[in-house]
């Protein structure tokens, strides 16, 4: 009786509509549990972090929740795509990156934080890129004050301005005209703290030995002695924020480049070693500067410092010797030793 009535309806499908609708819906359910929500769940549940990774803290947590509420990643992306213009940015993504980005229950999704449209940077990368927290901290409140021409909201409201900063206070400082009208000091807040916490920890990890993607392909032209077109894109991807595009810092704050004792010094051994290494405290034609430039060492490899102290020793005036690859993986070796 039920093998009749089956052929009835198999049968009948031309002319039983709820049939046909039931069938159909019955087929694409089947399909999509195969081809795409069995393979994601699957992906999901195997796709194990990179060593090394960790969580998010409490306060880098709270930071991820202010960048997502605050519509950031409607204009930066966290994925490097294996491109050549996305050299700058880091290594390409492999599924491993996104292995902590889970739901948080049952109810809510994992955060949305890949992004599709770059207007500004991507930032998979930035805590090495820009570990600075005071340059954070001024370009959150007013990107102006580091990058004249972004076109980047300001973000005041995660501040607050005081009279007299109470001790413990962190005082985000400002160039001439940017600071509020009234002359009053600002501050950061447990929420401005947060989200730089959170742009900190992004940092990509290093790949297990062996990947196939491990390998770092420099996109620019760069000639033998690592000049060229490389060094002017090393450095607008990686010191231009700090230093400025045309070298001239920002004072008391970041210091120039342009006519810099270490910088135009006939040996270019210190130039060097700073980059490898970074900076802190440095007193520079009498001027103190307190925040800590980045250590490239791990970032950047022999040819593009090369390239990159070779920029800043023959640009906006400066005329100093260059040097070679093998110049920096002399000194490069010396640090290893420490």
């Amino acid at each position: 009786m039920l093998r009749r009535m089956w052929r009835w309806r198999m049968l009948n499908f031309h002319t039983n509509a709820r049939a046909l609708y039931g069938a159909s819906f019955a087929v694409f359910l089947l399909l999509s549990l195969i081809v795409a929500v069995g393979p994601a769940y699957w992906a999901q549940e195997n796709n194990a972090p990179l060593p090394g990774s960790r969580e998010l803290s409490e306060q880098e947590q709270l930071g991820q929740h202010i960048y997502i509420s605050e519509g950031c990643v409607a204009c930066h992306t966290q994925q490097v795509r294996p491109v050549p213009s996305d050299e700058v940015f880091g290594r390409p993504a492999v599924p491993a990156d996104f292995a902590r980005f889970k739901p948080k229950d049952a109810f809510v999704q994992a955060p949305s934080l890949l992004g599709s449209q770059r207007t500004g940077p991507d930032l998979t990368n930035i805590g090495k890129r820009q570990p600075s927290e005071i340059w954070q901290n001024m370009h959150l409140y007013n990107p102006r004050t580091v990058v004249p021409d972004s076109v980047m909201p300001s973000h005041p409201w995660l501040f607050k301005e005081v009279d007299t900063p109470r001790p413990g206070q962190t005082v985000v400082q400002l160039p001439e005209g940017f600071g509020p009208a009234n002359g009053r000091a600002v501050v950061t807040t447990e929420q401005s703290e947060a989200l730089v916490a959170y742009l900190l920890s992004l940092k990509q990890d290093p790949l297990p030995e062996g990947s196939a993607m491990g390998a770092k392909k420099g996109g620019a032209k760069a000639d033998d002695k690592g000049g060229g077109d490389l060094g002017a894109s090393v450095y607008a991807t990686s010191c231009a924020s700090c230093h400025q595009d045309k070298g001239q810092g920002m004072p008391g704050v970041f210091p120039p480049l342009v006519g810099d004792p270490v910088v135009i010094d006939e040996d270019p051994s210190d130039h060097i070693r700073i980059v490898l290494e970074g900076l802190q405290g440095k007193e520079i034609n009498g001027v103190a500067y307190a925040s800590p430039m980045t250590a490239f060492a791990a970032i950047l490899d022999d040819k593009e410092i090369a390239a990159v102290v070779n920029h800043e020793r023959t640009s906006w005036g400066n005329d100093a010797p260059t040097v070679t690859p093998a110049d920096v993986a002399k000194i490069r070796a010396t640090l290893d030793k420490k």
